[in-house]
């Protein structure tokens, strides 16, 4: 295998790696692509009260489902005196409060948080019987079946039967044989209630899901009654107001398939309501939540599991190659000359900390008067290491003299000097100094030039909030970076520098 497909083997693996996970951490788990998307969590409280009377008391409430659009976390509050646990018995779950010998009135809460998207929806069993057939009285039995011979004639399956009898119940086509039914005043409720008896009337499985829209703020919540039947496959949910099928995007059941909704053992008039209130944060964050909640290994074992003041670091040092990217462009593609490899990202990396224009003029300001004690060292035939040595403790005294006298003359921009590693422009003074005793100073300011440059445009790069965005929440992306590097590795074209170069000789072609 030769090392041309080697590299472009190499490159396919990289690209389809870090494409691959961004997209799956954007699709499956919510990741944004652009920085200051926010997105809503709801906090849903339910309120228990009832009157205790002195004996063992023990409070039950059914815990909300999730659905395949909402992600719902509960956060059980035990006041003082009761002890709180959730069971499990089949597939309904239950918060439980329990305490020996309470009096008087008692409040009880709970409180969930629902997150948008990646929720699991209950899986319920198909149903093993058929429902009991109800037994409607005259008149009401010929009303009945001529709502049935309706939906039948205009339904095909089950879920059109539901449907075609909710349009009816709702609409006021059929107005007259409703109020046959429940009367001249019927509520959303009752008619939801008669539903699902046509419904068993016809054979059909199914029963009542009750819970609440979310809403943005409410202090009280009104509970609407869906319908969920099986359709000889599936369980398929039914809006019989609106008439449509499928789970509501905003719809948080609470009580399906014949659950309780609370109960209470040892007390009296027990009541619960339910407020709603919704927040919002950043939708990165809201990802990294929902991942952390479910366990993702691209949330577990990324930057995200760090300590805040790590993933601070991180968000640095992960621009760095975007860095290495201009260079490598500048260099192999423009045919720009810089004074070292990454020199150029090092001053990025200080213009990130300090200010493009004040890391300029300290650049300038250091180097120049670096090169000037460059030279006089010179004259003094000194060896490599020592003049070296020499320049680094010239450019630590520049720098302390900088931000002394910066400071007294209040300017404060001085200080920032102290981020240039001095070990790189100790090292960069002695290179320019070799260079202008052996190609002279044209060549010092040519690579001074082109250092700086690229430094520009590394630093508007790496400040680009898109750009810091994406390298922190999509760290995967730096693989497509490295395939981006590798293929300008193997250009051996002509340069954007070189094109006005070689132009006589194009002219002499023609």
């Amino acid at each position: 295998m030769t090392a041309k497909t080697q590299l472009r083997i190499l490159v396919a693996v990289l690209l389809i790696i870090g494409l691959g996970a961004t997209a799956y951490k954007h699709l499956v788990l919510g990741f944004p692509l652009t920085p200051g998307e926010s997105s809503r969590i709801w906090t849903v409280q339910a309120q228990m009260t009832f009157r205790a009377q002195g004996d063992p008391v023990k409070a039950q409430l059914n815990l909300p489902d999730m659905t395949r659009h909402l992600y719902v976390v509960p956060e059980g509050i035990a006041p003082r005196g009761y002890g709180y646990h959730v069971e499990q018995v089949g597939s309904q779950r239950m918060a439980v409060w329990e305490a020996r010998a309470p009096t008087g009135d008692q409040r009880l809460f709970f409180r969930a948080r629902v997150y948008k998207g990646g929720g699991i929806a209950t899986q319920l069993p198909p149903p093993s019987d058929p429902p009991a057939k109800p037994i409607f009285a005259e008149p009401e039995a010929a009303a009945a079946d001529a709502l049935l011979a309706d939906a039948y004639a205009h339904s095909a399956d089950a879920t059109g039967l539901a449907l075609r009898l909710a349009r009816s119940l709702w609409g006021d086509a059929a107005k007259p044989v409703r109020e046959t039914l429940l009367g001249q005043k019927s509520t959303n409720a009752s008619r939801t209630k008669l539903l699902l008896k046509l419904l068993h009337a016809s054979d059909v499985p199914a029963h009542e899901l009750t819970g609440f829209y979310l809403t943005d703020n409410s202090r009280s919540v009104t509970m609407e009654h869906l319908i969920e039947l099986w359709d000889g496959t599936e369980w398929q949910v039914v809006v019989p107001k609106e008439g449509i099928k499928g789970m509501p995007e905003d719809f948080l059941p609470w009580q399906s398939n014949g659950e309780f909704l609370m109960q209470v053992d040892g007390g009296t008039d027990s009541k619960v309501s339910f407020a709603t209130i919704v927040d919002k944060i950043s939708s990165r964050q809201l990802a990294v939540q929902m991942g952390q909640q479910t366990g993702a290994g691209l949330i577990d074992f990324s930057v995200f599991a760090l300590p805040v003041d790590v993933q601070n670091t991180f968000a640095t040092l992960l621009l760095i190659p975007i860095g290495a990217l201009v260079v490598v462009v500048m260099r192999n593609l423009v045919g720009l000359q810089t004074s070292g490899t990454f020199m150029p990202i090092l001053i990025a990396m200080v213009f990130v900390q300090t200010d493009l224009l004040v890391g300029l003029a300290l650049f300038i300001v250091v180097v120049g008067a670096g090169l000037v004690i460059r030279g006089y060292l010179t004259s003094l035939n000194l060896l490599l290491v020592p003049r070296i040595a020499a320049v680094l403790i010239v450019v630590t005294t520049l720098y302390l003299l900088l931000a002394v006298v910066g400071f007294k003359l209040g300017i404060e921009a001085a200080l920032s000097v102290t981020f240039f590693p001095m070990i790189i422009i100790a090292w960069t003074i002695e290179r320019m100094s070799v260079l202008a005793e052996e190609e002279g100073m044209w060549d010092v300011f040519v690579q001074s030039f082109g250092s700086l440059l690229t430094a520009t445009i590394a630093y508007l790069l790496m400040i680009n909030q898109q750009v810091s965005f994406l390298t922190f929440a999509f760290p995967e992306l730096l693989l497509v970076v490295l395939a981006i590097i590798l293929v300008i590795g193997q250009y051996t074209g002509f340069r954007l520098s070189e094109l006005r170069r070689f132009e006589p000789l194009a002219s002499e072609k023609e």
